[in-house]
């Protein structure tokens, strides 16, 4: 079911499959489960990606060889693993102008009208594969691939957080400053990492993102509304 590669002298990769897919990503989510549940001696911590695991681990309790056995002994239980409902979060979004400055050429590049590109990106439910390259960074499945674009040729150098951006075939939102490539297309107020809140990411794997058209007025207002609990 799974193939396994050790990377370093203390990690191993369980690898679910080479696409990227809702089947293969529950999969990857069932192995992660059953590790969450019921720890292996040595495992230190486990990274979930799209279509794989990275297992982390002291070598002086246990190695790759003694990990992959373990695993395998999980494998034949994972039909029957009822992962927990997912939570469905709604995130507000402010389309175009400043905060979404790349809005027309996306646009542009499919031949869709503005309002379009914001109706189709609002229409779905966008799963959460995986989180990375920035703490909190969402990388979604889902979106219509009438909204494909490339990313852009020379990546920003300071995106603001919250900014919702999208990359050949996905969707994301940058949760904190950072760099990035990916056009953008609006902004949330919503804030998706914050290391002092209990729940420290807003979303998490497995969950189900929708996102909601909002005016500027209400972005700022909502703003004001996130900053004020801090």
């Amino acid at each position: 079911m799974f193939g396994y590669f050790p990377c370093g002298d203390a990690t191993l990769i369980v690898k679910a499959g080479r696409d990227i897919s809702p089947a293969t990503n529950q999969l990857v989510r069932k192995l992660l489960y059953c590790l969450d549940e019921r720890p292996l001696p040595g495992v230190s911590e486990v990274i979930p990606s799209y279509n794989e695991l990275l297992v982390c681990y002291d070598p002086l309790q246990t190695d790759c060889q003694q990990l992959k056995n373990q695993i395998q002994l999980i494998e034949p239980d994972l039909d029957m693993v009822e992962l927990p409902l997912p939570a469905r979060v709604v995130i507000y979004v402010c389309y175009g102008g400043e905060l979404g400055p790349d809005l027309s050429e996306v646009a542009r590049y499919n031949g869709l009208r503005e309002e379009e590109v914001v109706d189709l990106h609002t229409s779905v439910d966008y799963p959460v594969y995986m989180l990375g390259f920035t703490p909190g960074f969402c990388y979604l499945g889902g979106m219509d691939k009438r909204l494909s674009t490339p990313r852009k040729t020379t990546p920003r150098i300071k995106i603001p957080a919250g900014s919702v951006g999208i990359a050949e075939a996905q969707t994301g939102i940058y949760p904190i400053e950072s760099p990035g490539g990916w056009q953008l297309i609006g902004r949330t107020p919503a804030e998706l990492f914050n290391p002092k809140r209990e729940n420290v990411f807003l979303v998490n794997p497995g969950d189900i993102i929708r996102f909601k058209s909002i005016t500027l007025d209400v972005f700022f207002e909502m703003k004001r509304q996130v900053q004020s609990q801090l």
